[in-house]
């Protein structure tokens, strides 16, 4: 069997893409291997509709709601490879099972390089977080901390003013030039150079002086990477975006490579769950699209 989409990638936007591909009685083969990226957070936020549901529930129902459409077959495994071309891809996963399609959809998200800190990445999700929209306003207005991790973490704290009163930990990764101290005190951000030892608790800091702040909760602006690293051996142009790297696309979500189309995390930023949906459906619109009039890109 020829499908007309292989989705590479089952959470929020690939998900979303396979709807819109179902709906339009295309033939769908979702890949995913259960490794949603905010799999660790309790609740999801800023989602019209499912503001404050926990993002295990939102993907079960969602996954529940595709399974209804009789075009749909679901994977639970790993794509190993992807070869082929348009028209004429050829999947293998990791458990040596063979699929061919017409189209390829990498929805496969992003993997986040934390700092290496103590404590960090057992709290990530839960107590550290990377989006204030997403977790910012459940923190009540109380004392945040921001790590820094690269230049966005300076941004990262301004903005976080909204939220709460920051105290920004520059902890030797960064090296703040007048003008940039400035902005950050003008918006009310204690800077503290002293290096950060560990996390504990919920959201407190060990300093290397002896100190242990607390707060209400931490960011850091991870680097993120594509999780796999298929769109590269398939030929897929990766570039550097502000967060890190994402798969390059074009306004149809195309990559570089004719038939290869990506979107949410992997392929856009700023990341959310409400915009990796987003991005989802309009994949799967221009999926479909492509499969209608193929030449519509050429």
């Amino acid at each position: 069997m020829i499908h007309d989409v292989i989705v590479i990638g089952g959470s929020y936007a690939g998900m979303a893409a396979s709807l819109q591909l179902l709906r339009a009685r295309r033939s769908v083969l979702v890949i995913d291997a259960g490794q949603r990226r905010n799999r660790t957070a309790s609740h999801s936020h800023g989602f019209l509709g499912q503001d404050g549901v926990d993002p295990a529930v939102i993907a079960r129902d969602a996954r529940n709601q595709l399974e209804a459409y009789p075009t749909l077959t679901w994977v639970e495994g790993e794509a190993a490879s992807v070869t082929g071309k348009r028209d004429a891809f050829v999947v293998e996963t990791v458990g040596d099972q063979t699929y061919h399609t017409r189209r390829i959809l990498f929805a496969t998200g992003v993997t986040d390089q934390l700092p290496q800190i103590d404590g960090l990445a057992e709290r990530w999700g839960r107590s550290v977080f990377h989006c204030p929209y997403c977790h910012g306003y459940e923190l009540d207005q109380g004392r945040i901390g921001v790590i820094a991790s690269g230049p966005m973490s300076m941004h990262q704290a301004e903005l976080l003013t909204e939220w709460g009163a920051v105290t920004f930990f520059i902890n030797s990764v960064l090296s703040l030039d007048p003008a940039a101290q400035q902005v950050l005190e003008q918006r009310g951000v204690m800077i503290e150079n002293t290096a950060v030892l560990a996390l504990t608790g919920e959201a407190d800091v060990q300093l290397a002086d002896g100190r242990t702040l607390s707060f209400a909760g931490l960011f850091v602006a991870p680097t993120v990477t594509p999780s796999t690293t298929l769109p590269t051996k398939l030929g897929c142009t990766i570039v550097e975006g502000p967060m890190g790297q994402m798969i390059a696309v074009d306004g149809a979500k195309e990559t570089t490579v004719r038939g290869v189309y990506a979107c949410g995390d992997v392929a856009q930023m700023p990341h959310s769950v409400s915009l990796a949906v987003g991005d989802g459906a309009m994949a799967g619109l221009q999926l479909h699209r492509s499969l209608v009039w193929p030449d519509m890109h050429a």
